[in-house]
């Protein structure tokens, strides 16, 4: 079995190889642009992972392991234009550097490219594989206008949120998993079991992310925390210090949600105050490790040898930063 470091270095080889052949240049270049700002390919590395536990030759379904890699950096470079977002892992965005049309047109042609390149594994998967990923991608569409439309609303529950972000997020986790089972002839039952495992995986990476935007270390986090605070996005956090909170703090939780001009350091301190003092850290950790523990049920009832997981094992561990 190959390691997931060795597994992250076939991806890297095989992106930057792929061939761009077809013209004008000009509509292929911020696809190159995009796929070469590195990241950490968690959702290829998955695939070939899964395939790994069944089968001894992840490296003959690279080209769909990229084609979930290119579908994932289109959907990247169309939301950082929604977003109106200038940076994206230190680089300038693709409408920032060229400009909004370009981001449109080359998206576009990212997503025929994830599918062109998802469509060249074995003929008698063709038709599964299109299934699940069609289904993935219907459904992140979905995800990404609930999240949107969350941002004119105040209401939000904590049920809508984690549906949100299953959509959003967890389902590509899930589709990756799922596919590399699939390609290596896993049984139906093993194929969905990795679904769901990829799924709560999702769930508790995306949380996780949640709560790094507000407790993690810029330095190890890779960004400036508080960001969700400020832009007063709809987390599972927020959600709930609105929930909880006594009249006192809701008032002044209104107060900084609804502000237009404020001091950004101020607003996070506040903010993060009042999570402090309802406990949304404590319940934001407690809900993380929830659907961890859910997703090593999944993967415990795979059935495969136990020491055929490991190597899947400790690449979600350090997903999560976990030590066991």
């Amino acid at each position: 079995m190959l390691s997931s470091k060795e597994i992250l270095q076939l991806v890297n080889n095989c992106l930057e190889q792929m061939p761009y052949d077809r013209q004008p240049r000009s509509l292929y270049e911020p696809i190159q642009y995009v796929l070469s700002m590195g990241g950490k390919r968690i959702r290829p590395v998955l695939m070939l992972l899964s395939y790994n536990l069944f089968r001894e030759d992840p490296e003959s379904i690279l080209m769909q392991a990229c084609a979930l890699e290119t579908y994932h950096n289109y959907t990247l470079l169309h939301d950082d234009l929604m977003d109106q977002a200038d940076m994206r892992r230190g680089h300038e965005t693709v409408h920032k550097k060229w400009d909004a049309n370009k981001a449109i047109l080359s998206g576009d042609s990212m997503l025929v490219l994830a599918y062109e390149r998802m469509a060249q594994c074995r003929p008698e998967k063709l038709s599964q594989v299109l299934s699940i990923f069609t289904e993935t991608a219907l459904e992140i569409g979905e995800g990404q206008e609930y999240d949107m439309t969350f941002e004119q609303r105040t209401d939000v529950r904590e049920e809508e949120y984690i549906e949100m972000i299953r959509l959003k997020t967890s389902v590509l986790l899930a589709c990756a998993t799922k596919i590399g089972a699939v390609l290596a002839d896993a049984s139906e039952e093993d194929a969905q079991l990795l679904y769901k495992f990829g799924e709560q995986m999702g769930l508790a990476f995306q949380l996780q992310d949640d709560y790094l935007d507000v407790y993690g270390d810029p330095a190890v986090f890779g960004k400036a925390i508080g960001g969700d605070i400020t832009s007063n996005k709809k987390t599972y956090m927020l959600i709930n210090a609105c929930n909880r909170a006594n009249d006192e703090q809701r008032k002044e939780l209104m107060y900084w949600i609804t502000a237009t001009e404020f001091d950004r350091k101020e607003k996070i301190e506040a903010v993060t105050r009042i999570y402090n003092e309802i406990g949304i850290n404590r319940l934001a950790q407690e809900k993380i490790e929830h659907y961890f523990a859910e997703s090593r049920k999944y993967l415990a009832a795979v059935n495969v040898p136990e020491e055929r997981k490991q190597e899947l094992i400790a690449y979600t561990n350090e997903m999560m930063k976990r030590e066991k």
